[in-house]
């Protein structure tokens, strides 16, 4: 790999072998459902993203520094202490969305859930909706 490549390239590896691997039943379970959900809500298939990254449609980026590359519009991991979502904060109702969403912790453009079971499905599908149109609309 050379150096300062991104470390999350698409990869030939199968998501479903990939999340089949996971060993806590819930998060398993889990983590098919928010592949469905994505899935439908992008209209993009799943491609794995370095070993551990699932991720939805693609968009260029450029920094000030000339670096540039390649990166998920959307996408989550299922990691071992909980679920990440990558989304796009900044949308116009991301705040009030995120107070409906029910139990869940946020970082740098991600979203932190235990289970399915501790949110609103339906705000998590908002929040996903929006996130992807908000990137579709930035980078195309």
């Amino acid at each position: 790999m050379a150096k300062n490549q991104n470390k999350t390239q698409i990869t030939d590896g199968s998501v479903d072998d990939f999340l089949n691997t996971i060993k806590d039943d819930q998060k398993r379970e889990d983590s098919f459902a928010i592949k469905a959900i994505m899935e439908k809500i992008t209209g993009e298939p799943a491609k794995m993203r370095g070993s551990a990254i699932i991720g939805f449609g693609t968009y260029h980026y450029v920094y000030d520094s000339g670096r540039e590359g390649d990166f998920l519009k959307t996408g989550f991991s299922p990691r071992a202490k909980n679920i990440s979502l990558y989304l796009m904060t900044g949308f116009s109702n991301y705040d009030t969305l995120l107070s409906q969403l029910g139990k869940h912790k946020t970082g740098k453009s991600c979203l932190y859930i235990n289970k399915l079971s501790d949110v609103n499905l339906e705000v998590l599908h908002d929040l996903i909706h929006s996130s992807y149109a908000k990137m579709t609309s930035r980078y195309g």
